[in-house]
């Protein structure tokens, strides 16, 4: 019976959506079964159209840190809502959140919001070649900065999942103007500097990666780009997309003290609303329209509802003082699950995290980039997906994601998700063999 409702969901999906959803990365085709169809969820668990229960990592991909349906942000999202659910104008409340966002990333002078992370990302570039009137970018071999044309050029996440090289629907002209180096090799990004002088226009970069899989920097690599994009005159863009408010109030760019020239942030600054932003200086940022040529423009752009959903998660997470600590000690602990789990069956595996968000890599090399990423076992990683969803264990569907904990993941849940990873292993080494 249960299986049914959940095959019939999918195949009614299926005539509505192409491969019956709404994003790749929910059709579960990489782990081999079919999508769960949620219906609701509550903190750190989430229920599926058939009643059954998953402890969520998943996190809608990143934005839950205060745990699904948190009172204050749906009493305010409701609030907003009775008075209407859009203007098309300005709102105060705008520029209170915009405010709260200052005072996180203070090296955000001026920003624009949007309604999705590709948008801010997409409009960054658009920026960055605006204000120096170059048309090269440089990105990172399998990062994945949303699905505009300029970045979907050896894309990770859902373009690494389904092992596409590229995107039909992109022009030549437009995919040759995107050089691509790989992650944490400084050396790669000076010869692409070096090969196109005085043509690029910005670097686009996740400070820590989490579409290949959570990958950190190296050492002096950050502060290594912020020189070169620095002597080379081109605009340095931070994606923090993820990684924003995951580690503490602001981002990578504050916990590495290295200061981007533009930062696009989302997830977490929605509170699971679509909302996003893209900021920088104000000498960068006022060459955006009206001030300056550089057009972008959104109708829903600061929607007053995802406006309300944002501002009450930052001011929530603000509000207690050991917010960080706490989640800290949280995820130090699902790491040290995965880890014993693994320990305990004999599975080399490495796990990478930063802050709340991490990726368990069936793999016995160290992952730096996505080289040594894609050598992960993805088949071992569909099987152990399988096993953990039928212990109860929501995780993403994919290899090149990452595991998201939030504040509400309590003790229990993690013994049970330790338990749950341990029996998960033993039984997929039984089904290797």
């Amino acid at each position: 019976m249960t299986e049914n409702v959940q095959i019939n969901a999918y195949k009614r999906a299926l005539k509505c959506f192409p491969g019956g959803v709404n994003s790749p990365v929910r059709a579960f085709k990489a782990v081999g079964s079919n999508p769960v169809f949620i219906k609701s969820a509550y903190k750190s668990h989430v229920t599926s159209i058939d009643d059954t229960s998953y402890i969520d990592y998943v996190g809608s991909w990143g934005p839950m840190i205060l745990g699904h349906a948190d009172r204050d942000v749906v009493e305010a999202v409701c609030k907003a809502a009775e008075r209407s659910l859009s203007f098309g104008a300005p709102t105060q409340a705008e520029t209170e959140l915009a405010e709260l966002i200052k005072e996180a990333f203070p090296n955000i002078e001026k920003m624009r919001f949007v309604s999705s992370g590709t948008e801010a990302t997409m409009s960054a570039i658009r920026l960055a070649r605006g204000y120096t009137r170059k048309n090269y970018i440089i990105k990172i071999d399998g990062a994945y900065h949303g699905h505009g044309d300029s970045v979907l050029v050896s894309a990770g996440s859902g373009v690494a999942t389904f092992v596409a090289p590229g995107c039909p629907g992109i022009p030549d002209t437009v995919a040759n103007n995107t050089l691509v180096v790989p992650y944490n090799d400084v050396k790669a990004l000076e010869k692409c500097f070096e090969k196109y002088q005085k043509q690029i226009a910005c670097v686009i970069t996740e400070p820590v990666c989490g579409n290949m899989g959570v990958v950190l920097p190296q050492k002096n690599y950050l502060a290594s780009l912020r020189k070169l994009c620095t002597q080379h005159n081109a605009l340095l863009i931070f994606d923090e997309v993820m990684t924003g408010f995951r580690a503490c109030f602001g981002g990578v760019s504050k916990i590495e003290n290295v200061e981007p020239d533009i930062t696009c942030l989302g997830k977490v600054v929605g509170g699971g609303m679509p909302l996003a932003v893209y900021g920088g200086k104000a000498e960068v940022m006022a060459c955006v329209s009206p001030d300056g040529p550089v057009y972008q423009a959104g109708t829903l752009s600061g929607n007053p509802i995802a406006v309300a959903a944002g501002m009450a998660t930052l001011r929530k997470i603000k509000s207690i003082p050991t917010f960080y600590c706490d989640l800290e000690i949280k995820s130090k602990a699902v790491e040290a699950a995965f880890k014993k789990a693994a320990d305990d069956n004999g599975v080399r595996v490495a796990l990478n995290r930063f802050g709340s968000m991490m990726t368990v890599f069936f793999t016995e090399n160290e992952v730096t980039d996505y080289e040594s990423a894609k050598k992960s076992n993805l088949k071992f990683f569909a099987e152990w997906f399988n096993q953990m969803l039928k212990r109860g264990i929501y995780l993403a569907p994919s290899q090149f994601e990452a595991a998201f904990v939030s504040i509400t993941h309590s003790a229990e849940d993690i013994e049970k998700t330790a338990i749950a990873a341990r029996e998960a292993l033993k039984a997929s080494l039984h089904a290797a063999r």
